[in-house]
């Protein structure tokens, strides 16, 4: 019984503990030199690529950063287990049909070179392009990234904002996340992406 009693009470104290560990990094990133912040917690890597694809196809660079933050993490090599690869986690079969609607160029940017920084932020660009003309809102735009453009169709016709008409959890935690990301960016970086 003893053991029992101890197992409950630690697994009580997990949440709590994981709650300090979020506390202590929020405060950490406030109380932290821009410089450790930007190095450590926000980077951003293959700056050049980002801003060329994202003025290409007129999208927020800091955006894209905040997605690629929480697609990869700055992985370039990272794989789903649904298939999507890279830094921006696209499905080879979007890459596909961005190319052949002339979206992308695929003499420049090989749909099947996902692996590639510049030709996968090209992609996901590209796709953020495509959301942005048919929804109507950054929040749509981002959950549509997460869950395709069809669900977010579905939930906004009941009516409402997306935030409310998200039914997949997943998809309400990945904005959430997206969101924040973009808040602690624009708060370390200008739209050109240098440091404030």
């Amino acid at each position: 019984m003893t053991g029992h009693v101890r197992f409950w009470r630690w697994y009580r104290t997990i949440p709590i503990l994981l709650m300090l560990l979020v506390a202590g990094l929020t405060f950490g990133q406030i109380t932290l030199p821009g410089s450790l912040v930007r190095r450590y917690l926000l980077p951003i890597e293959y700056k050049d690529e980002i801003l060329d694809s994202s003025a290409r196809h007129g999208v927020d660079p800091l955006l894209v950063c905040s997605i690629i933050r929480c697609e990869s993490g700055w992985d370039t090599h990272v794989t789903s287990d649904a298939g999507a690869v890279g830094l921006m986690q696209i499905m080879p079969s979007t890459s596909g049909e961005l190319a052949e609607y002339g979206l992308v160029d695929a003499g420049v940017y090989d749909p099947a070179n996902l692996e590639d920084p510049a030709t996968n932020i090209e992609y996901g660009c590209a796709y953020l392009q495509q959301l942005s003309s048919v929804l109507g809102s950054t929040d749509e735009v981002i959950a549509a990234y997460n869950a395709g453009p069809g669900s977010v169709e579905e939930w906004l016709s009941s009516g409402g904002d997306i935030t409310d008409a998200i039914k997949f959890p997943e998809t309400a935690l990945y904005l959430m996340r997206v969101n924040e990301s973009y808040k602690r960016y624009a708060q370390f970086y200008t739209e050109t992406l240098s440091e404030r």
